[in-house]
Parts: structure tokens; sequence; C-alpha cells
């Protein structure tokens, strides 16, 4: 507790109390109490399983097992360096990740400048753009499926209505699979990053575009040296998040091909799906997920230097 000393001056006069310091308290419980409705569903529902995960990849749990589990070590890792089949899924997670990134972002960018416009139905156009978002991934992939039906699927009927062609099996083509998920892919996830980017536009300052117009500068140069430098920051960030959403993506890719045709579509969390609940091998399954986990963190890393990065240049 603290405690107040009052001192006399000369002329009799009393001088200004003085507060000592209060002691140190101890750590406020009550702020714990108010946290943790919040953070136990966090531990619970993610951290727990996810401590579970990484255990797991260093023993050699199996479905059907009559033995007792035990620990391997580094075993499940070292089979994972030499399985040529886990690093050609994980290739084309890459490719299947950079492969929708890429043009999901351009696009993005491309329909959410033109929102950001002053045109008519200008509310219905922004409505509309969102509306592969709101739906589930097992309803795009099933409404995809019909698309690419090779018999009368309504990308093949145009094809033949215009007389290109009698249509191709899109999903099973081994050339093919993988550019016509890829497509879907970028359908998909266009809508969430075109609602940041029109945010970003919306956050930029329309003083600025106007004292660009009125030193001349053209629609080009002024999205060079005003839209886009105080876009850049939104624009890393959503490209970070998509690159790690898409790199783990699993259910569409499952609805419209199941990895197939010939592994030319199976994505690193299809891979560790089979080895996991097709084959049962839960522990060398696990060892796969802590490898895409290591992957992720880099990316994440990644992402947060650059953002300092940013931040200090600033």
């Amino acid at each position: 507790m603290s405690s107040a000393t009052a001192t006399k001056r000369p002329d009799g006069t009393r001088a200004p109390r003085t507060v000592r310091s209060a002691r140190p308290r101890g750590p406020d419980f009550g702020a714990w109490f108010l946290v943790l409705p919040a953070l136990l569903p966090i531990l619970v529902l993610s951290v727990g399983p996810l401590l579970y995960g990484i255990a797991l990849a260093f023993t050699d749990a199996q479905s059907g097992r009559t033995q007792a589990t035990r620990w391997v070590g580094t075993l499940n890792f070292q089979d994972l360096l030499h399985d040529t089949l886990f690093w050609d899924s994980f290739r084309i997670g890459v490719v299947w990740a950079v492969g929708v990134t890429v043009p999901q972002f351009l696009l993005a960018l491309g329909l959410a400048l033109l929102l950001n416009q002053k045109l008519r139905f200008r509310w219905l156009a922004r409505a509309l753009a969102i509306v592969p978002w709101a739906m589930p991934e097992v309803v795009v992939g099933i409404m995809w499926r019909l698309v690419y039906n090779p018999d009368a699927g309504i990308l093949n009927e145009t094809l033949r209505n215009l007389g290109l062609g009698e249509g191709h099996d899109w999903l099973s083509g081994l050339a093919t699979a993988l550019p016509a998920v890829i497509v879907v892919g970028v359908w998909a996830g266009m809508p969430q990053t075109t609602v940041a980017l029109l945010a970003g536009l919306q956050n930029t300052p329309r003083e600025l575009h106007e004292a660009a117009a009125l030193d001349g500068a053209g629609a080009w140069r002024r999205f060079r040296t005003v839209t886009w430098p105080a876009l850049r920051p939104v624009a890393l960030a959503i490209t970070a998040l998509n690159l790690i959403w898409n790199f783990n993506s699993f259910a569409l890719v499952y609805v419209l091909t199941s990895g197939g045709p010939g592994g030319r579509t199976r994505l690193p969390m299809l891979f560790a799906y089979e080895e996991a609940f097709r084959y049962g091998q839960f522990g060398y399954a696990a060892a796969m997920g802590c490898v895409m986990i290591a992957a992720v963190s880099v990316l994440i890393a990644l992402s947060l230097v650059r953002r300092l990065k940013g931040d200090q240049d600033r």
C-alpha cells in the first residue's frame, strides 16, 4: 500500500504531500479469466491437435495394430526423404499454389479496379463478385465437374457448337487435369482477393489521384505512383495468405479428381490423407504433415520479414 508524508516549510506552511511508490503488484489473474473463454477453444481445437500430430510423427502408429505404438524417432522422416511419390506431390502442390495464386491476384486486381469505378449497378456487380466465396468447396467441385463433363458438360457443348472440336475429357486427361483444376481454384478463390484489394483501393485518398491527374499523369502512371504504393501492403499480405491456403488445399481437388489421373493432381494434403485413412499409416502421414507445416512456416516467416522491412523503410 502507498503512504504519504507531509513536511513543514520554514515559514510554517505545509509542503505538498509526497506519495511513496506502491509495491509491485502480482499477476492479474482476473485478466486471464476474461481471456480464457476465447483462448480455450484455440488450445483445445488447434494447438492440442497440432502438438499431438507432431508427436505422432515420431511413432509407428498404424490402424488395426494389436501391439502398442512405439517411439521410432526420426525413422518416418528418413523414409520420407526417399519417398519420390511424396516429393512429386509436393512439387505438384507448389505448381498448384503458384498457378492459382498468380492469376488469382492479377484477375482480382483488375476486377477490384473496375469495381472501384463509379459504374451503374456497381452494388450488384460487387454482390455477384463474391458469390463463389459464399459457396462451399464441395458444391463448387460438383458444379465444375458438371461443367467439365465430357458428354453433356457446358464447356464441351460450347466447343462443339463453335466448331472447335468434339470436346475433351478435361479432368481425366494427363495433360489437362491439373490446368483444369487450377482454373477452378482461380475462380473459387478470386472473391476474397478482390474484396481485400477493393478495401485497399477505397482507403487510398482520392486527393492524391486528383493531384496526379492535374499534373498530367495518365492512368498507368497514376496506378504506378499512387495506387500501387498504397495497395502494396494489402497485396503482399493477401498473396502470402493465398499461397498458404492454396498449398493446403484439399476439398476442392478431392471432389474434382481425387488426385488423379495417375497422381497428376495429387496435392500433399491428398497424399497424407491417403496414407492415413486409406493405408492406415498414421505416423508416416503425421510426418508428412510436419514437413508441410515447416514449408508453410517458411512462407509465414518470409512474409513477416518482408513486412517488417517495409515498415522500417517507411
